[in-house]
Parts: structure tokens; sequence; C-alpha cells
């Protein structure tokens, strides 16, 4: 499986982005997929997940209410929308598959190469 995010940038505190990770490989749409994050000096962490067909969401609860994950397995593609943002939320994000829901780094499959979101206050 190999995981290309896009999609971050730079936006102002209160702004919005869309990341994107297209995804190849054998069985991916079976695939759970997420995202998690690492900030500068800090260890990196869990931000979203979704079950293989989309229908089953989770979140880190400092992003709950403001972050929004979605997948399009005919694009073999998974989304994360995130609204509201603020300067913590400033890391480079990383976009995952594994068979199975994981919120543990050291359990992961799959990882993309990372796009860095900065969040200006």
């Amino acid at each position: 499986v190999q995981l290309q995010a896009s999609g971050g940038g730079l936006v102002q505190a209160g702004g919005s982005l869309r990341l994107s990770c297209a995804a190849s490989g054998r069985r991916v749409s079976r695939y759970a997929m997420g995202w998690f994050r690492q900030a500068p000096g800090k260890e990196r962490e869990f931000v979203a997940a979704t079950n293989w067909n989309g229908d089953s969401t989770y979140y880190a609860d400092d992003v709950k209410g403001r972050f929004t994950i979605s997948r399009d397995n005919a694009k073999a593609t998974v989304y994360l929308q995130m609204d509201s943002l603020k300067s913590e939320d400033t890391a480079v994000y990383y976009c995952t598959a594994d068979p199975q829901i994981r919120y543990e780094e050291e359990d992961i499959d799959y990882w993309g190469q990372g796009t860095q979101v900065t969040v200006s206050s």
C-alpha cells in the first residue's frame, strides 16, 4: 500500500484546510484509514480514523467537532476537512492505512509521507 498526502499549507487561525490522501495497492479499499500529526518537539499523535467503508469515524478529543474525516473508495482517497483551525493544530500531518482502526503509531502498517499544516495566530 502506498499513500500520498497533499493539501497542507499556511492558514490563519479560524480558517480551514482540506487534506487529501490518495491510496494505491491491493485491497486498499478494505483498509481502515486515518490521520496522525506531529507538532515540533512533540510525539506523533492520533487525529482521526475511519473504517473501510466510512460508516464509522473516530476523533481525538481536541479535534472533535472541528475536523471531519471521510473517504471515497471509488477514488481510493481519504480526506480530512479541518475547520476552525488553531495555532496548536500546526504540525506535519500523516495519513495512515491499516486493516484495523489504530490509535497508537507503533501499530500502524502503512504511512504516507506527511504534509505540513501551519496555522498562524
